[in-house]
């Protein structure tokens, strides 16, 4: 992964002490040098209360390393050779007065590592800080760019509904330019995810195709077999609403629908994707009751374990409503996808952990053969699978072997594993290398993320007026209520139940 030339710099981590950076932002700058992808100067400088040294908070961000690291066979000297790369400030991040040592690091930094001065801030910490840190730092004028870059990396959730996501960015653009934030979302850091714009607008059999003429529907799944763990109370207010469907789905949701770009450059790129924000057919009160389904998981006997259920997990109030399951029909208005409908869903505790992208195209216009297989979803699938077993799946049909014409739907498939010797960067070492190199085409821009929120107010307005609103239960370990498969309008048709592995489907698979 040998980036065009990157300039010396400094990457500093608000909430250094969190999950985040030991688990995946410390493992995924250690991968890039590895690559050799980072400046020839660079430095990490990880801020928070924790009352941390330099040798302490080193000593921690090489055990995430040995643990989390795509990198095998690290050796001691190689880790100790990084690890001074790693600096440390204890500060109270909520105190502005205390953001003048933040400052000072910096200098000294500048002067020990050649930083240069340009800077990357991440904020891993409580979205309660997000309007403030900012604030604090522009305050000792480490926003302002004279000759030298300043960013600013923002975790979700941005916003919590509309009205707080339009406050979030009118308080950041006060002191940054648009071009300065970069509002992470890392599946779009996943090489798939990408791999949608190469598959859609690189292949003539695919492109002159990919419309309402020829597209019956188009199905997106992001499920995991994991509970709330230990996120209750931040799930409990938040919900699949706004934990996946509000940012994930609805990004996966453009990237299959925009249309073709000017030029693969991030202005180009996020400006279709903005309106296909833009023609979001809007719900009404009706639409959502008819349109939307919302699940909780309940308690299940999975593999002959006991699975707990939502209302008993930590944290979780115990009359809670927070959905964990949402299904959704929602349509595009515009020219290229008039009432093709897109069924969207995201759940936990789902049977396997499967995000893909399926688009399934319009039948022939005449059944000329007899068919024996079954005719549930017996239609040519595009299946476009982002995790786990990366790759891409055509469902075609084919005659048996044999007298007469028995057809049935056989696999063409390529899977990532199948480039041995290429090396497939984790999303949040590919999305920290973009903002090094100042690229922002995996990063959401302010006015898209509004109009995502603009797209679901109408449900959270709808839930909050109608707290009785129907929450169908379903067991862990099953694909969500049972009434899901009614969105899907035609009597033959049920959502594609994915396996983990992306060939194996229509047959019992060990989930």
């Amino acid at each position: 992964m040998k980036p065009k030339h990157i300039k010396d710099q400094a990457l500093i981590i608000f909430g250094a002490s969190g999950d985040l950076t030991h688990r995946k932002l410390i493992p995924a700058i250690f991968d890039l040098y590895r690559q050799k992808s980072l400046p020839q100067n660079f430095a990490v400088l990880g801020v928070a209360r924790s009352p941390y040294t330099d040798d302490s908070f080193r000593e921690k961000m090489k055990d995430g390393i040995r643990q989390f690291a795509t990198a095998k066979d690290i050796s001691d000297e190689e880790l100790n050779t990084f690890s001074q790369k790693l600096h440390y400030l204890s500060i109270n991040t909520d105190d502005g007065k205390d953001y003048v040592k933040v400052k000072e690091r910096l200098e000294q930094l500048d002067k020990e590592e050649n930083t240069a001065g340009n800077y990357i801030f991440y904020l891993s910490t409580p979205p309660a800080l997000y309007p403030l840190v900012p604030k604090f730092l522009a305050q000792q004028g480490l926003n302002k760019e004279e000759g030298y870059f300043r960013r600013i990396i923002i975790e979700k959730p941005f916003g919590t509904d509309l009205k707080s996501a339009i406050s979030l960015n009118a308080s950041l653009r006060e002191d940054y330019k648009e071009d300065q934030i970069y509002r992470i979302d890392h599946y779009l850091g996943k090489e798939t995810v990408q791999n949608m714009l190469v598959t859609r607008f690189a292949n003539g059999i695919y492109e002159p195709l990919w419309n309402r003429n020829y597209i019956h529907h188009v199905e997106i799944t992001a499920a995991e077999s994991i509970g709330v763990e230990n996120r209750g109370s931040y799930y409990d207010h938040s919900g699949a609403l706004r934990d996946m469907l509000q940012n994930h789905l609805l990004q996966l949701v453009a990237l299959v629908a925009m249309e073709p770009p000017m030029a693969i450059e991030s202005e180009a790129i996020r400006n279709e994707k903005l309106k296909v924000f833009q023609a979001l057919r809007p719900m009404s009160d009706e639409d959502v009751f008819k349109n939307v389904i919302r699940g909780q998981y309940t308690a299940a006997n999975i593999k002959g374990k006991y699975a707990k259920g939502y209302r008993e997990e930590k944290d979780v109030d115990k009359d809670s409503r927070t959905e964990t399951y949402i299904a959704m029909k929602l349509f595009i208005d515009n020219w290229r996808w008039g009432d093709v409908p897109f069924y969207i869903r995201t759940g936990k505790r789902l049977p396997t952990r499967v995000s893909e992208v399926v688009i399934h195209f319009k039948p022939a216009p005449q059944r000329l053969f007899h068919e024996t297989t079954d005719l549930r979803n017996d239609d040519n699938q595009l299946v476009i699978r982002i995790q786990p077993d990366e790759g891409i799946l055509l469902k075609t049909r084919m005659k048996v072997p044999g007298s007469g014409y028995q057809v049935k739907t056989v696999n063409m498939d390529f899977h990532y594993s199948q480039l041995q010797d290429t090396y497939l960067p984790e999303a949040y070492e590919r999305l920290l290398l973009d903002c090094m190199t100042g690229d922002s085409t995996l990063y959401i821009r302010g006015d898209a993320l509004e109009a995502t929120w603009k797209f679901v107010q109408p449900l959270i307005d709808f839930w909050e007026k109608n707290p009785d609103a129907p929450l169908h239960g379903y067991p862990a370990g099953t694909w969500g209520p049972e009434n899901a498969d009614d969105l899907i309008e035609e009597k033959n048709l049920t959502w594609r139940y994915p396996c983990k592995n992306l060939s194996d489907d229509g047959i019992y698979c060990e989930l």
